[in-house]
């Protein structure tokens, strides 16, 4: 069951990678080229979402089920996996949700991408840095996975 889950979460993190620059460069794009806001924008923000949401599920399985989180927290895998890589992807989850939410109550198009290019961009930003943190934690790791 652990095996599958954390497959699952490694294979995943590519659709929520790639969603989310697609968002965060629409919105630029609208945002900047005061550009209508479409269905087409609205569901490629929703797809971002949701997808982003799975994956803090299996995430949040994984910490349970994961052996790496037993590790001592004056490891620097087991302080990652325990404290660094679950807030910073809390942050980021909080931050599409809130991003995503805030957009739907805007009427004004360029205010809907720009309010998706700021909270989507912030938490892309996060996902970023502990990726980066994770390659100088875990040993042999790289940005797109095990080397």
């Amino acid at each position: 069951m652990y095996s599958i889950l954390k497959s699952a979460h490694s294979g995943w993190r590519y659709i929520v990678l790639i969603l989310l620059v697609a968002a965060v460069i629409n919105a630029l794009s609208g945002w900047l080229g005061k550009k209508t806001y479409t269905e087409g924008n609205r569901k490629l923000n929703v797809f971002t979402l949701i997808s982003a949401h799975i994956q803090f599920l299996l995430g949040l399985v994984l910490f349970f089920l994961s052996p790496l989180t037993k590790l001592p927290m004056s490891e620097t895998i087991g302080r990652y996996f325990k404290a660094e890589h679950t807030s910073m992807m809390l942050i980021a989850i909080i931050l599409i949700t809130i991003g995503n939410s805030k957009s739907k109550k805007i009427v004004e198009a360029a205010a809907k991408h720009r309010t998706i290019a700021i909270f989507f961009g912030l938490a892309l930003l996060i996902i970023i840095v502990s990726i980066f943190m994770m390659t100088k934690a875990v040993p042999g790791r790289t940005f797109f996975g095990v080397s």
